[in-house]
C-alpha cells in the first residue's frame, strides 16, 4: 500500500505519522520564512512537515512533560528552528508574547489524546492495556483514580453522559461507586463492561464512552479547545491560515460551529430569531467542510476513520469580542443537571 508523499518525508525519522497530514498541510499552505504553531505537538509528525516545507520558526506547545521532553532532540537539530513550549495551546499568546512574537502565520491543533500517550499502559488512558488509573495530560492534579474514588455518584453520571455522550450514565456511575476503590484501567473497564452486559462479539466495547469521559473531564479537554480557537483568532496574521483536526463530534461541533460564526455564516436571524448574533466583521474566510480520511489512509491507520479537519484563512479584521464558554466543566460544587435520557 503507497505512502503520500508527506508521509513517505516523514516515515525514517517521525515514530508516528499523523492523521490527515497531507490535507492539513494543504491547508497551511507553508511558505518559507514562515512561523507557524503547532498547539498540540505530540510525536512531532506536524512540526516536521511544516519545518520541512520551509518554515523559518515553528512554536510547538504541549502539555505533557514526556512529548516535551521526547522533542528535545528534534529541537536540537532545528538550528533555532524549532522553539518546545511546555504549556497548553490555549495559552498560546500569552507564551509567544512572553518570547516577543505577537503574530504568526498558521496554526495547526490536533485535538485529544496522543497515539503516545494511548499506547503506554502506563499513562492510563487506554484499557487495552490495564495499568494505573491515571488519564492525566500534564501528569499534575486530579487522576482518573482520584475522581472515580472521590466524585459522588451523580458528579459521575454527569460527566460520562455529558462528555461520553453516553445514555446509560446513571447505571454505570451506580457501579462505579459500588466497585471502589477502582486504581486500574481494567478494573475500571471491566465494572463498565459488566454494567453493560458486555459479551463477546459487540461491535464497540462499552468502556470506550467512559473512558473518553473522563479524560476529557479531567483534562478540559474542550474548554482547552474553545480557548485555544480564540487564542488562534487573535494571534493569526491577516491571510494566516488555521487547521484543526478533531476525533468525534463533541470536539467537532465546537470547531464547526466556531468557524461558522467567525466566518459570517450562521445568518441575521428571522422574525422568530431576530439578529442572533451583532454585525461583527468575519475574522474567517475561506471556511472548509469537514474533511475526512481517505479509504487509503483509513486502511493504512485505523485511527484516521474517526478524524474531521477543518481549516480557514485568518481576514484582516480583528479578533471577536470573547464569548462565554459554552461547554463549561462539570464541578463537584456545581454539577449540572442529569439530562433526559442519563439513565
Amino acid at each position: 500500500m503507497s505512502t503520500t508523499p508527506a508521509e513517505a518525508q516523514l516515515i525514517a525519522d517521525a515514530p508516528h505519522i499523523p492523521v490527515l497530514l497531507d490535507e492539513v498541510m494543504a491547508a497551511l499552505s507553508v511558505q518559507p520564512g514562515e512561523t507557524h504553531v503547532d498547539g498540540t505537538f505530540g510525536a512531532g509528525g506536524y512540526t516536521r512537515a511544516i519545518l520541512a516545507a520551509g518554515a523559518a520558526r515553528v512554536f510547538a506547545f504541549d502539555r505533557d512533560p514526556d512529548a516535551i521532553a521526547a522533542g528535545r532532540a528534534l529541537e536540537a537539530e532545528s538550528g533555532g528552528r524549532l522553539v518546545l513550549v511546555a504549556e497548553r495551546f490555549s495559552r498560546m499568546r500569552e507564551a509567544l508574547a512572553a518570547l516577543g512574537v505577537d503574530s504568526v502565520d498558521g496554526v495547526t491543533l490536533d485535538i485529544g489524546v496522543s497515539s503516545m500517550q494511548l499506547d503506554q499502559a502506563a499513562r492510563g488512558f487506554s484499557f487495552q492495556g490495564d495499568g494505573p488509573l491515571d488519564m492525566r495530560m500534564e501528569q499534575a492534579g486530579t487522576s482518573a483514580a482520584d475522581f472515580v474514588n472521590d466524585a459522588d455518584e451523580a458528579e459521575i453520571a454527569d460527566v460520562i453522559h455529558l462528555y461520553g455522550e453516553e445514555p446509560r450514565a446513571r447505571r454505570i456511575a451506580r457501579a462505579i461507586v459500588a466497585a471502589r476503590p477502582l486504581t486500574r484501567t481494567g478494573e475500571l473497564a471491566d465494572v463498565v463492561r459488566r454494567a453493560m452486559g458486555h459479551h463477546p462479539g459487540m461491535p464497540k466495547d462499552p468502556a470506550t464512552r467512559t473512558f473518553q469521559a473522563i479524560r476529557i473531564h479531567l483534562n478540559r479537554e474542550l474548554q482547552e479547545l474553545e480557548e485555544g480557537l480564540t487564542a488562534a483568532e487573535a494571534l493569526l496574521a491577516d491571510a494566516g491560515r488555521l487547521a484543526v483536526v478533531s476525533f468525534h463530534s463533541l470536539e467537532d461541533r465546537i470547531v464547526k460551529r466556531f468557524l461558522k460564526s467567525r466566518g459570517g455564516g450562521m445568518g441575521a436571524g428571522s422574525r422568530h430569531r431576530p439578529e442572533a448574533i451583532a454585525a461583527t466583521p468575519p475574522s474567517f474566510e475561506a471556511v472548509s467542510r469537514g474533511i475526512r480520511a481517505s479509504e487509503a489512509e483509513q486502511r493504512r491507520n485505523p485511527r484516521s476513520r474517526s478524524a474531521t479537519l477543518r481549516a480557514a484563512h485568518r481576514t484582516a479584521m480583528p479578533a471577536w469580542p470573547l464569548e462565554p464558554a459554552a461547554s463549561a466543566p462539570v464541578s463537584s460544587h456545581h454539577p449540572p443537571p442529569a439530562r433526559r435520557g442519563a439513565r
